[in-house]
């Protein structure tokens, strides 16, 4: 079997992030054969038409020639007042055009999100889910995970403390990952 790379995308840049610790714990669940590697988004512009040319700024046409190459994406957001936070929605405005070059069309995903609150992301991921539909992403629909984060939830090592989270968390993984070995046909 060949090795698939996973672009991951979180939404969220801060230290400290508990999206980012939540990503690298998602990683850890993975096989042998699955490669996952941070996709950089906190380096594009706003997206701004004027900009999307034959020559767009270096970062612009680096996101779009990594999510060509990747395999499939592992998108973790953060909710920002009941949707995605502006830095996720620009990478994927960014990737997605100009008209008809759409770098993310049949990629195979799914998408996560960890929060204090004790509905997760449910909103984000929501508004997130329809969105990369419009993009054609062939996301995965279940299980579903809305990380409430809280006191134990993640271990000294950085891996999902919490016994029952830990087997849905890999339940979505192994869904995830056969996903993208029968998408991409390798």
């Amino acid at each position: 079997m060949s090795k698939f790379t996973i672009g991951v995308v979180v939404g969220s840049v801060r230290k400290g992030s508990i999206n980012q610790k939540l990503a690298d714990a998602l990683a850890k669940l993975a096989g042998a054969d699955f490669d996952f590697r941070a996709v950089k988004i906190d380096d594009l512009p706003l997206y701004n038409q004027d900009l999307d040319t034959d020559t767009p700024p270096e970062s612009v046409a680096r996101l779009r020639s990594e999510v060509r190459a990747l395999d499939g994406f592992l998108f973790v957001t953060p909710e920002y007042n009941r949707t995605i936070p502006p830095l996720l929605a620009n990478a994927l405005h960014w990737a997605s055009r100009p008209y008809g070059k759409n770098s993310w069309v049949g990629k195979p995903g799914a998408l996560t999100g960890a929060s204090i609150g004790p509905v997760g992301t449910g909103g984000a991921q929501g508004a997130l889910r329809d969105l990369l539909g419009v993009l054609d992403i062939r996301l995965i629909g279940q299980p579903e995970a809305y990380v409430h984060v809280k006191d134990g939830t993640f271990a000294e090592d950085g891996s999902i403390a919490d016994e029952g989270l830990k087997r849905l968390l890999q339940t979505k993984i192994d869904t995830f990952t056969a996903w993208v070995a029968q998408v991409s046909g390798k």
